[in-house]
Protein backbone atom coordinates (compact mmCIF):
# COMPACT_ATOMS: atom_id res chain seq x y z
CA UNK A 1 0.00 0.00 0.00
CA UNK A 2 1.07 3.41 -0.85
CA UNK A 3 1.74 6.04 1.72
CA UNK A 4 0.64 9.73 0.72
CA UNK A 5 2.96 12.06 0.18
CA UNK A 6 4.19 14.47 2.41
CA UNK A 7 3.09 17.56 0.45
CA UNK A 8 -0.74 15.76 0.24
CA UNK A 9 -1.01 15.08 3.86
CA UNK A 10 0.22 18.97 4.59
CA UNK A 11 -2.26 19.97 1.85
CA UNK A 12 -4.93 17.84 3.63
CA UNK A 13 -3.95 18.91 7.08
CA UNK A 14 -4.52 22.45 6.02
CA UNK A 15 -8.12 21.91 4.35
CA UNK A 16 -9.42 19.89 7.44
CA UNK A 17 -7.92 23.34 9.39
CA UNK A 18 -10.01 25.62 7.24
CA UNK A 19 -13.23 23.35 7.03
CA UNK A 20 -13.08 23.23 11.03
CA UNK A 21 -12.43 27.12 11.36
CA UNK A 22 -15.25 27.72 8.97
CA UNK A 23 -17.67 25.33 11.34
CA UNK A 24 -16.55 27.21 14.49
CA UNK A 25 -17.39 30.47 13.03
CA UNK A 26 -20.54 29.54 11.85
CA UNK A 27 -21.86 27.75 14.75
CA UNK A 28 -20.24 28.08 17.61
CA UNK A 29 -18.28 31.88 17.81
CA UNK A 30 -17.33 34.65 16.00
CA UNK A 31 -15.60 38.20 15.84
CA UNK A 32 -17.26 41.28 15.39
CA UNK A 33 -16.53 44.95 15.18
CA UNK A 34 -18.63 47.30 16.96
CA UNK A 35 -20.00 50.32 15.06
CA UNK A 36 -21.41 53.61 15.99
CA UNK A 37 -21.44 54.68 19.56
CA UNK A 38 -24.71 53.46 21.25
CA UNK A 39 -23.09 51.14 23.42
CA UNK A 40 -20.70 53.65 24.79
CA UNK A 41 -18.62 53.61 27.44
CA UNK A 42 -18.87 49.55 27.48
CA UNK A 43 -18.31 48.89 23.84
CA UNK A 44 -16.61 51.69 21.21
CA UNK A 45 -16.80 52.15 17.93
CA UNK A 46 -13.97 49.77 16.26
CA UNK A 47 -13.78 47.35 19.51
CA UNK A 48 -13.34 43.30 18.44
CA UNK A 49 -16.37 41.90 20.37
CA UNK A 50 -16.07 37.75 20.47
CA UNK A 51 -19.57 36.24 20.28
CA UNK A 52 -20.56 33.01 21.64
CA UNK A 53 -23.45 31.46 19.05
CA UNK A 54 -24.00 28.71 21.97
CA UNK A 55 -24.98 31.12 24.62
CA UNK A 56 -28.39 30.44 24.34
CA UNK A 57 -28.49 27.49 21.80
CA UNK A 58 -28.31 25.69 18.63
CA UNK A 59 -29.28 27.49 15.74
CA UNK A 60 -28.20 27.24 12.26
CA UNK A 61 -27.08 30.40 10.55
CA UNK A 62 -30.04 30.71 8.30
CA UNK A 63 -32.78 29.81 10.62
CA UNK A 64 -35.20 32.92 12.11
CA UNK A 65 -34.91 30.27 15.52
CA UNK A 66 -33.07 27.74 17.59
CA UNK A 67 -33.59 24.40 16.21
CA UNK A 68 -32.21 23.66 20.35
CA UNK A 69 -32.61 25.94 23.02
CA UNK A 70 -30.92 25.68 26.37
CA UNK A 71 -30.91 29.06 27.71
CA UNK A 72 -32.74 32.16 27.69
CA UNK A 73 -30.88 35.98 27.58
CA UNK A 74 -30.30 37.23 31.59
CA UNK A 75 -30.70 40.58 32.31
CA UNK A 76 -27.63 41.85 32.00
CA UNK A 77 -26.48 39.87 29.06
CA UNK A 78 -24.70 42.17 26.06
CA UNK A 79 -26.50 40.54 23.36
CA UNK A 80 -26.14 40.05 19.54
CA UNK A 81 -28.90 39.89 17.50
CA UNK A 82 -31.31 41.06 14.20
CA UNK A 83 -33.09 44.14 14.69
CA UNK A 84 -36.60 44.64 13.44
CA UNK A 85 -34.54 47.07 10.50
CA UNK A 86 -32.79 44.36 9.79
CA UNK A 87 -29.10 45.32 11.16
CA UNK A 88 -27.12 43.50 13.65
CA UNK A 89 -27.17 44.97 16.72
CA UNK A 90 -25.28 44.89 20.11
CA UNK A 91 -27.57 46.09 22.99
CA UNK A 92 -27.44 45.42 26.89
CA UNK A 93 -30.70 43.25 27.54
CA UNK A 94 -32.31 44.99 30.56
CA UNK A 95 -35.32 42.87 31.19
CA UNK A 96 -37.35 39.88 30.19
CA UNK A 97 -40.76 39.25 29.13
CA UNK A 98 -42.10 35.56 29.33
CA UNK A 99 -38.88 34.07 28.69
CA UNK A 100 -39.70 34.96 24.55
CA UNK A 101 -39.70 38.65 24.45
CA UNK A 102 -36.63 40.56 25.92
CA UNK A 103 -35.89 44.63 26.17
CA UNK A 104 -32.63 45.81 25.26
CA UNK A 105 -31.19 49.39 25.33
CA UNK A 106 -28.13 50.93 24.46
CA UNK A 107 -25.81 52.39 27.07
CA UNK A 108 -25.67 55.79 25.30
CA UNK A 109 -29.44 56.93 25.73
CA UNK A 110 -28.80 60.00 23.62
CA UNK A 111 -27.95 58.07 20.67
CA UNK A 112 -29.10 54.70 20.81
CA UNK A 113 -31.93 52.85 18.49
CA UNK A 114 -33.53 50.46 20.95
CA UNK A 115 -36.23 49.13 22.30
CA UNK A 116 -37.55 52.42 23.61
CA UNK A 117 -37.77 52.80 19.89
CA UNK A 118 -38.90 49.38 18.95
CA UNK A 119 -40.54 47.73 22.01
CA UNK A 120 -39.50 44.18 22.82
CA UNK A 121 -38.02 41.63 20.65
CA UNK A 122 -38.09 38.06 20.51
CA UNK A 123 -35.13 35.72 22.25
CA UNK A 124 -35.23 34.11 18.72
CA UNK A 125 -34.00 37.15 17.44
CA UNK A 126 -30.71 36.59 19.71
CA UNK A 127 -27.94 35.41 17.66
CA UNK A 128 -24.93 34.96 20.73
CA UNK A 129 -23.77 36.70 23.57
CA UNK A 130 -20.72 38.86 23.87
CA UNK A 131 -18.22 37.09 26.02
CA UNK A 132 -14.66 39.34 25.44
CA UNK A 133 -14.40 42.68 24.51
CA UNK A 134 -10.89 43.72 23.01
Amino acid sequence: MKEPKKDDSLGLTILGALFAALLIKLFCFDIMIAEGESMWPTIASGRVLLVNKLAYGFRFPWAKQYTLRWKYPRIGDIVVFSSPQGTIAVKRCVQIQDEQYIIVLGENSEVSYDSRNYGPISADFVLGRVEGIK
